[in-house]
């Protein structure tokens, strides 16, 4: 018998001594991994609004190249991340069936306010401006993070580095507004801007040298820098997360039910602990709110 094998030996030993001694001929039951299972809560399913209660389904747009909130999977059709995983768990909650749809960011909130999907589910930023077309049900928060090519030979580490070089950024998002105050500071060297369709767009200006950066949310960022398909080619410029703030769910603003739904919802995976549990098997616990609130994103 190996030593290894002798240790394992004393260990099960050891095992079956202790339940021995603690009386019974019963026999050892394994602890679930996580929260229990989620099943239909019929106050929280009362909330929601009759047409999507009637149809059971509840499809939610997302741009999917923002790993790990939302991306394609491997099959190029699935849409996998912790967003569509605690929508999933929403669903479960409120009896209803969540299908995430592909949109491109910077026009979701038209189609939104055309009534094409019930809500946007998209590492959206709640903003003033964006608060004037929909109310956000706050889930996580994240700031920005500056991604360059790997060895830095830009010399880039922070926003001032940016001046007088070409960033690549995902149209409609908060990042255009830090580039453009940051702008002030760049005096006779301003920052060149490429605004891309996608995150995926963005990041490969960066990879073929048109642009010297990209300025996206910190959990792609870090994505984009340690996945073994993409850290070859891209580092972070620091750990700095610049201009924190909270994502949330957008619900068209004459939809208040579906809001508070989604609000009672979210607030019960948070007290039962499923929340948690999603955020951790997608390593993005840092960014977790102990709280939901609605609209709560900068004034």
């Amino acid at each position: 018998m190996t030593r290894t094998r002798l240790s394992r030996f004393s260990l099960a030993l050891s095992a079956l001594l202790f339940l021995t001694a603690c009386g019974g001929g019963g026999t050892a039951t394994e602890q679930p991994d996580g929260p229990p299972p989620l099943a239909v809560d019929d106050e929280l399913r009362a909330l929601l609004p009759d047409d999507v209660r009637d149809a059971g389904s509840l499809t939610i747009a997302t741009e999917p190249s923002y790993p790990p909130a939302s991306s394609f999977a491997a099959d190029g059709r699935t849409i996998v991340g912790f967003e569509p995983d605690l929508a999933a768990a929403l669903g479960e909650l409120l009896g209803v069936r969540v299908e995430f749809r592909a949109e491109a960011f910077d026009t979701v909130l038209d189609g939104l306010a055309a009534g094409r999907y019930d809500a946007v589910m998209s590492a959206m930023t709640d903003t003033p401006q964006r608060r004037a077309a929909a109310d956000f049900v706050n889930y996580f928060r994240a700031g920005s993070a500056i991604v360059i090519q790997r060895g830095n030979p830009r010399g880039i580490h922070d926003l001032g580095g940016l001046c007088g070089e070409t960033v690549a950024v995902e149209a409609g998002t908060v990042h255009l507004d830090l580039l453009a105050r940051s702008q002030a500071d760049c005096g006779d060297f301003p920052i060149v801007v490429i605004e891309s369709s996608s995150n995926d767009d963005a990041l490969l200006e960066l990879r073929t040298g048109r642009a010297s950066a990209v300025l996206t949310d910190y959990p792609p960022a870090v994505v984009a820098t340690t996945d073994e398909r993409t850290q070859t080619y891209f580092q972070l410029a620091s750990d700095v997360q610049y201009e924190p703030g909270l994502y949330g769910i957008a619900v068209s603003r004459d939809r208040a039910a579906l809001r508070d739904a989604l609000t009672a919802a979210l607030a019960s995976l948070v007290e039962s602990g499923h929340y948690q549990h999603v955020l951790d098997d997608w390593d993005v616990a840092s960014g977790g709110v102990s709280v939901v609130t609605v609209n709560g994103g900068a004034a």
